[in-house]
């Protein structure tokens, strides 16, 4: 049994890390996993014993700033203090050492980003939520431009002679809030030291868990994983890599972006101090992909629908990427050695959202309440209520 399961945890390590380990050095009561969530208004941080039992939790609220309407921010110090501070809340409710933890997973909100300078560190500004709007004009602009309309015809010109679902996928494209591009340029744009460092090649591009792997490991590490990347739109999920149209379309240079690396694999490894005994980081993977995989939807047409902050319905398409005239555009939902999956995804982004604006005018005091509300009439007479405050989303 115990070289069973430290085989196992073998497994999750890499080729690249395999050559430091053994399944024979791997105690089967001190082999720990710290698994840690990051929503967009909660951490939570898990370990889990030999067994897959959770022996201890923590969890902190996430705090959001909104410095002007529309925009969504995160203060980088804070976060990394709470991310930091979770963990070790989380080993101390277990009554783990840091050096009894075999590896450290993330998985993380998706296309909230940041940039740094390659040199100093420091960051050019806060996180930049997903929820964030502030690129609502770039949006409207750039998806009307000639140069986007230009990119759609000839894709489907390209996709009526050959038949690839590449261009088939090109042919719907068009810029979002929620994702990557709109929002990178309008920080572009206006902050004047992000573009001078750019042009000299000394600025870092990356999401949520980019950053914090690049911070844990003493800045050794700047690397992605394949599903959060999917889902920025910089990245082409067809070619599995990113994109140079998109980069070349919205005039950034390609080495802001960070290294690729499948879901599951060594991203690095923290430093000694920052938990008190260095944690290799062996798994990153955004959040929806990483409820289909938590929810086992392994099997082609398995679905799952999540309701948080906002609500996420996704469907396992396989190993071949998707792509409709309905603009769902394909995303990785993980990279696993040879075992390569692809989702198509819709979503709404203010379910959660809704009903804490439902409370704040007095609809119901307590979330407890919804339900009473919604049984005590017989129908709705017709009547429909949507919660998409910022627009519905397919990708």
């Amino acid at each position: 049994m115990c070289e069973n399961k430290a085989l196992e945890v073998e497994i999750k390590i890499g080729e690249e890390d395999a050559s430091n380990i053994s399944a024979t050095s791997i105690n089967c009561r001190e082999a720990y996993i710290v698994a840690v969530d990051i929503g967009t208004t909660t951490l939570r941080s898990h370990v889990y014993d030999i067994e897959a039992k959770v022996i201890g939790s923590s969890t902190k609220q996430i705090e959001l700033l909104y410095p002007k309407a529309g925009w969504v921010e995160m203060d980088e110090d804070l976060f990394y203090r709470q991310f930091v501070d979770v963990v070790c809340d989380s080993l101390k409710d277990a009554f783990v050492k840091a050096s009894q933890v075999t590896a450290l997973g993330i998985s993380m909100q998706r296309n909230t980003f940041i940039t740094w300078d390659r040199e100093t560190g420091k960051p050019f500004h806060h996180f930049i939520a997903w929820r964030d709007t502030r690129s609502d004009d770039y949006c409207s602009t750039w998806n009307k431009c000639i140069k986007v309309r230009l990119l759609r015809a000839m894709s489907t010109f390209l996709y009526t002679v050959t038949r690839n679902d590449r261009f088939l996928a090109s042919s719907v494209f068009y810029f979002k809030n929620q994702t990557v591009p709109m929002r990178l340029l309008w920080m572009h744009d206006h902050i004047p030291e992000l573009r001078a460092r750019m042009l000299q090649g000394q600025v870092m591009f990356g999401t949520l868990e980019t950053w914090l792997v690049w911070k844990l490991t003493g800045g050794e590490r700047h690397v992605v994983d394949v599903s959060s990347a999917s889902g920025t739109l910089l990245y082409d999920p067809f070619m599995m890599k990113w994109s140079t149209i998109v980069m070349s379309l919205i005039g950034l240079p390609s080495d802001i972006l960070p290294e690729v690396r499948d879901t599951a694999g060594h991203f690095g490894t923290t430093q000694p101090e920052v938990f008190g005994a260095p944690i290799r980081i062996m798994a990153m993977a955004g959040d929806q992909q990483a409820g289909m995989f938590g929810e086992c939807c392994f099997g082609v047409g398995d679905v799952k629908c999540t309701m948080g902050t906002g609500t996420f319905i996704d469907i396992n398409t396989g190993g071949k990427p998707h792509a409709s005239v309905a603009g769902l555009y394909p995303l990785v939902g993980w990279k696993i050695k040879d075992e390569l999956v692809y989702l198509a995804e819709g979503s709404s982004s203010d379910t959660g959202t809704a009903i804490s604006w439902a409370q704040s005018i007095g609809l119901f005091n307590s979330v407890e309440e919804i339900s009473k509300l919604i049984t005590s009439v017989e129908n709705t007479d017709g009547v429909f209520f949507v919660p998409s405050f910022s627009g519905l989303q397919v990708e």
